[in-house]
């Protein structure tokens, strides 16, 4: 597939060809962190941003502006502002799902406490409002401002299917559009919109960030049941822990019989869990196939991602979103 570049991620290749871009975002994201009066800010923030995480979307804000034509220079501030976000949401989370590793490190509220987590995800969120408003665009901001009530929205909506063992996939589809897909999405389109892209681009890079945050979200559901643990800073079976009522879950119990529903009602749905119950479950999952039919999924998204890509100019960037969306699946193949 990457025949020229067997040894380099795709990822790694937007942010080379983004470098200069990328180091602006940085000292633009280390400026608006930092705070005179509490000191716990930026320890906390610097702890997160600092992490190492791939910058996927603050680099989607960057190659949609220059895919369609943007000079500068406030994809830059875009690109901090969906980063700001990215990094608020991920404060919140890992105090909602009392999560004590991120990226392979302790959280932030293992490190510190819940309420610095939940307080410096606030100060985050209000500095994300302000670096928009600096962009001067009405539409930029309403694309952004939605996008953040749809995750908030996606994080409440998942709050109420976890346990829930009735949970369907079309409901399923709407957390994960909104706790990943809304960001990835509002990523591509506001940085087509800050270049005054055509709607038939625009449409096109929201098609195409909506399909790769899907596809990102159901690979990394899929990896929690049998992706290696180590490598993406998760433990396998973490979701299943937390009753979370994922892709893989959905297919089996959909294919159960009454015992294995009971199975499910009692370790998902009541959360009484015992040994061997894990690995009970995958091998539910094993039988009746829903690895490979999650697996399935998420190339099927990543593929309406690449087909997104047809209206844009030609340009090396296209080529790079596509491989993207190619790299997001590689992980289950």
């Amino acid at each position: 597939m990457h025949t020229q570049h067997v040894s380099r991620a795709p990822h790694d290749l937007l942010a080379e060809y983004l470098r200069d871009d990328l180091l602006e975002v940085n000292q633009l994201i280390r400026a608006r962190m930092a705070s005179e009066h509490a000191p716990r800010i930026p320890e906390v923030t610097a702890h997160l941003i600092e992490a190492g995480g791939k910058r996927i979307r603050p680099m989607l804000v960057l190659a949609a502006s220059h895919l369609c034509g943007y000079q500068g220079p406030y994809h830059h501030h875009l690109a901090a502002t969906v980063e700001f976000i990215h990094t608020a949401t991920l404060l919140h989370d890992d105090v909602v799902d009392e999560s004590a590793q991120r990226r392979g490190r302790a959280t932030a509220n293992l490190l510190w406490d819940n309420k610095s987590s939940v307080l410096v995800g606030d100060y985050l969120f209000a500095r994300a409002f302000q670096l928009m408003v600096e962009c001067g665009s009405l539409r930029v901001l309403d694309i952004l401002a939605n996008a953040s009530a749809t995750i908030a929205e996606g994080e409440v909506l998942q709050l109420t299917t976890a346990q829930n063992i009735d949970t369907t996939e079309d409901q399923y589809l709407r957390v994960i559009r909104g706790k990943t897909a809304a960001l990835f999405s509002a990523a591509t389109e506001a940085g087509a919109v800050i270049a005054a892209a055509p709607d038939a681009q625009v449409q096109a890079l929201v098609t195409y960030g909506d399909a790769l945050g899907i596809s990102f979200q159901i690979v990394d559901d899929y990896l929690d049941y049998g992706g290696a643990g180590a490598g993406i800073g998760k433990n396998i079976g973490d979701d299943f822990r937390e009753g979370k009522v994922t892709l893989p879950v959905i297919r089996a119990i959909a294919a159960a019989d009454d015992d294995e529903r009971a199975f499910w009602a009692r370790t998902i749905g009541k959360g009484d869990r015992r040994d061997g119950d894990l690995d009970h479950a995958l091998d539910l999952l094993a039988k009746h196939d829903a690895m490979n039919a999650t697996r399935a999924q998420a190339l099927a998204w990543s593929q309406r991602a690449k087909d997104a890509l047809a209206p844009l100019p030609d340009h090396p960037l296209r080529q790079m979103l596509a491989d993207l969306a190619d790299y997001v699946v590689a992980r289950v193949n």
